[in-house]
């Protein structure tokens, strides 16, 4: 065999070796670089879900100590809604508690005197309990009752103002002052001194608060919550105003549905608790004598409070099964 070719045969062979060694022995590029950006992917993965379930708790947290703070303010403002006072806010009357228990006065000194000219001095006692004590409150539940009524049918569409508002780039100071200009009564008052408390520096929660305190409703409830905690946690006001807003109309739809279908025991009960009023004073009117002995007479006293006892559960009964909480 000719020694050339033998030398040719066994280079070639150690160059293949060495270039078999040099290929088996070292990674390849593209699978390194695979691994490795595989591994790091991962990583920012999981430091990305970390971050976001970070801030869920805190969210969460801090919603927690909103929902807290807002429910122990509302029980220590229950007893200030239910005083003479916080009444007379609630009313938007321009009236201080003094004044107030002054025509009380006025009034049960008058009724006074019409029952011991009627009646005697029973009849004075009674007619000062209900006219000091008895028609100024209902009066001013009256007033109270009635201007909640509107203020609720009025907030849904205050919502929307500044839901429209936020979605058009005002900022929420801008919407709420809006609704102070533009809004029918009582809306527009309880929304100006919102207003005014903010220019004056006063936080948002605590005007909230105030708010509430005028207008102890679910509603305002609600409003106040939404505003406070994404003020405190962030989001899209736009967004929970307008679910906000769904929500009430269909609460004051089910309101009026529930209503509608409760008119039939509402009248029933009614009836049935004026009936042996309305009878006894038209047999007074007919035969004074017949009924007076149980004003007179000490067994008819006594037959009379244990009527108007029985005749108060009755209406407190009547009242509790056809008043129904929503």
């Amino acid at each position: 065999m000719d020694p050339a070719l033998l030398v040719a045969a066994l280079a070639f062979v150690a160059i293949g070796g060495v270039g078999f060694v040099f290929a088996s022995g070292t990674p390849q590029p593209a699978t390194a670089t695979k691994r490795v950006k595989a591994v790091a992917g991962a990583a920012k993965v999981d430091r990305r879900k970390q971050a976001q379930d970070m801030a869920a708790l805190k969210r969460k947290q801090t919603t927690q100590e909103a929902l807290k703070e807002m429910s122990n303010n509302e029980k220590n403002a229950r007893k200030r809604r239910f005083s003479v006072k916080g009444q007379i806010a609630q009313a938007g009357i321009k009236l201080s508690p003094t004044m107030f228990w002054v025509y009380a006065s006025i009034v049960g000194v008058v009724l006074a005197l019409a029952g011991l000219i009627i009646q005697g001095p029973i009849g004075a006692a009674m007619g000062f309990f209900i006219g000091f004590l008895g028609l100024p409150r209902w009066f001013l539940g009256f007033l109270v009752s009635g201007r909640q009524k509107k203020f609720g049918s009025q907030l849904a569409d205050g919502i929307d103002v500044i839901v429209r508002g936020v979605k058009s780039g005002l900022p929420l100071n801008q919407c709420l002052r809006i609704i102070a200009a533009e809004s029918p009564e009582p809306l527009r008052s309880e929304f100006q001194a919102l207003c005014d408390s903010q220019a004056m520096g006063v936080p948002l929660e605590i005007g909230m608060q105030r708010m509430y305190d005028h207008m102890p409703l679910p509603e305002v409830n609600f409003f106040s919550i939404v505003l406070i905690i994404q003020q405190k946690t962030g989001g899209n006001l736009s967004e929970s105003l307008g679910n906000l807003s769904a929500v009430l109309r269909s609460r004051k739809l089910m309101i009026e549905k529930v209503k509608a279908l409760s008119a039939e025991a509402n009248a029933s009960a009614m009836i049935i608790g004026s009936l042996p009023v309305i009878v006894a004073t038209l047999v007074y009117f007919t035969r004074p004598a017949y009924i007076m002995v149980l004003f007179t007479h000490p067994v008819g006293n006594l037959i009379l409070l244990g009527c108007g006892i029985m005749m108060s559960l009755g209406i407190f009964v009547m009242h509790k099964m056809v008043n129904f909480k929503f």
